[in-house]
C-alpha cells in the first residue's frame, strides 16, 4: 500500500444529516454513485485502499436517504439522518 494514502474517515455534514466515507474500505466500485436517487455523489480526490478514488457528496444536494450506505458492498459509507426539528 502506498505511504501517501490517507485512509482516515471523511465526514461531511449535509443539510439533512452526516455523511461519512471510509477510504480504507472503499474499493471504488461506483455502486453508490449509480444508485443515488439525487445523483449527489462524485469521485473524490482521496484515494481508497485499492488506490481507486473514494466518493464524496456534492455540497448541499445529499438528502441523507441512506441508499448509498445500503448498496455499498464494503460498508464504506455511513449516513446518519437528522431527526425531528434538526432535519
Amino acid at each position: 500500500m502506498p505511504e501517501d494514502l490517507d485512509l482516515e474517515p471523511r465526514t461531511v455534514e449535509v443539510p439533512k444529516g452526516v455523511f461519512t466515507v471510509f477510504p480504507g474500505l472503499c474499493k471504488g466500485c461506483g455502486l453508490c454513485i449509480t444508485k443515488c436517487p439525487k445523483q449527489c455523489l462524485k469521485w473524490s480526490d482521496v484515494l481508497g485502499v485499492y488506490g481507486t478514488p473514494a466518493v464524496e457528496p456534492v455540497d448541499g444536494v445529499c438528502i441523507a436517504c441512506g441508499v448509498c450506505e445500503g448498496v455499498c458492498p464494503d460498508c464504506a459509507i455511513r449516513v446518519i439522518r437528522k431527526r425531528g426539528k434538526e432535519a
